[in-house]
């Protein structure tokens, strides 16, 4: 393989109104502010290094136009360009200086109509980890994973492992053994990309690492103070899938976001990926608790990398079954 995928790095989604986005990301979820303009609003969490790893952008109509991914190294961006390209997907080039702080990346969509993007090089900025004094709402630390909906997840579930090189640490399989839905990792956590069965291509939420369950408790008492209280989708809980522990939020234009803290190490190379029964109700909850409606039917388009336009969407292949099975 002529690339090294390193990790999740970024996300890029539209928002409708950025002041009313900063107060929930930045006031009372505590990300830093590294930047903004008058139509982007650049985020980071307290460990990060580099220029930001959520970009929001204004705009009338939402969706997703990047899931980023970084790369070990400039000229790999090229062969993984020659590789999308045998597979008759389409690329686009971005180049440096179109978007702000991001040296060149490529624009891909994957065999699921995802769109991914691929970079090596960001702006560094100074790392706050050590600035308690600027630790609030959820202190966010870092990005760690995206989780999406698609159509098909073994067509993923093996494009993802064969072609990209990432590794399984969980799945979900039904009574015929075929995946329902998987978390493969490229860093050494549980994953930095999860696929769920459901219609798709959709963006089900974004994932940031918190420094203790702590954070999460307190995030929700800072939310409820601010008038919040209503965004709390899911949780506090530990999934049995991942073992960490969880709070799903809703911003104000429906972007899912999960808190999250405590899964495990995945590095050994004799690691087997575990597997769950698709009827066993503690993947989802390890404490027994059920996820809201919301929780399985709602989620975010993502946007072509050419057009903007949202991406049509397809049925999932497998049989739909109860939604408090459906993870």
């Amino acid at each position: 393989m002529d690339f090294n995928i390193i990790r999740i790095a970024r996300t890029v989604i539209n928002v409708k109104d950025l002041e009313r986005s900063r107060a929930f990301y930045v006031d009372a979820l505590g990300f830093i502010e590294t930047e903004r303009d008058d139509e982007h609003l650049y985020l980071r969490g307290l460990e990060e290094h580099t220029h930001h790893s959520l970009v929001l952008k204004k705009a009338d109509t939402l969706g997703v136009h990047a899931l980023g991914y970084k790369v070990e190294k400039d000229e790999q961006l090229e062969a993984l360009e020659a590789f999308f390209k045998q597979q008759g997907l389409p690329t686009k080039w971005m180049p440096q200086g179109t978007q702000r702080a991001l040296g060149r990346s490529l624009r891909v969509h994957d065999v699921s109509g995802m769109p991914l993007e691929f970079f090596a090089e960001m702006e560094g900025v100074e790392r706050m980890l050590q600035r308690y004094d600027l630790y609030r709402g959820a202190r966010i630390q870092r990005i760690d994973h995206v989780n999406c909906a698609v159509a098909d997840v073994e067509k993923a579930y093996d494009f993802y492992r064969k072609s990209l090189g990432f590794r399984c640490s969980e799945y979900t399989a039904n009574d015929d053994d075929r995946v329902w839905a998987a978390w493969l990792h490229r860093k050494q956590g549980v994953h930095d990309q999860a696929f769920m069965n459901g219609e798709g291509p959709h963006l089900h939420h974004i994932g940031f690492w918190l420094p203790d369950p702590l954070a999460i408790i307190h995030c929700c008492d800072v939310l409820a103070s601010l008038g919040y209280g209503d965004c709390i989708e899911r949780g506090p809980g530990r999934h049995g899938l991942s073992n960490a522990f969880f709070l799903y939020l809703r911003d104000p234009d429906g972007y899912r976001i999960e808190l999250y803290n405590g899964d495990y190490l995945t590095s050994d190379p004799d690691f087997k990926p575990i597997r769950w029964d698709l009827d066993d109700p503690r993947r989802q909850t390890f404490w027994g608790h059920k996820a809201p409606e919301s929780w399985f039917n709602e989620t975010m388009p993502f946007l072509h990398i050419e057009t903007g336009e949202v991406i049509p969407t397809a049925e999932p292949t497998l049989k739909k079954i109860k939604p408090e099975f459906v993870l």
